[in-house]
């Protein structure tokens, strides 16, 4: 039952980001030009949202899937660290057109070269935990 909600959440997801156009390239494109408001909006919304959405679920104690309470630990402040880490990640936003959320939906939405994609953030994300122990953290 818990993997057929999580099922139905994933489609909702993917019918939200198909409607607010979220996946299309040209409006991410417009963003990183600064032409529109467009998906600018999209993540403001999505940042207040999860404000009193964090908020409730730390109040009524949710727990995550392994288990434990839902819980964030501030960072501290590495300027250097987010403006590297930040501009690998849009850059890469940029070229391919898609950050990670999307690359599914446009897989199941019949663009199967975001497959290719997904390989490279897979391997990616591969390469950074063999790295992570190297890294400066």
């Amino acid at each position: 039952m818990r993997n057929l909600i999580f099922c139905l959440l994933g489609v909702f997801f993917g019918i939200l980001m198909t409607k607010s156009e979220a996946i299309s390239w040209f409006r991410i494109h417009e963003m990183f030009r600064f032409e529109s408001f467009h998906m600018y909006g999209i993540i403001g919304v999505a940042v207040l949202a999860s404000i009193p959405a964090m908020w409730y679920m730390k109040k009524r104690g949710i727990k995550t899937a392994a288990g434990h309470a839902v819980s964030y630990t501030p960072k501290p402040l590495n300027y250097f660290r987010y403006l590297f880490a930040g501009s690998i990640f849009g850059l890469g936003w940029a070229l391919i057109g898609a950050c990670p959320g999307p690359i599914y939906v446009l897989i199941g939405g019949g663009y199967p070269i975001f497959i290719v994609v997904l390989v490279g953030a897979l391997i990616g994300t591969l390469i950074y935990g063999v790295l992570r122990g190297r890294l400066p953290h």
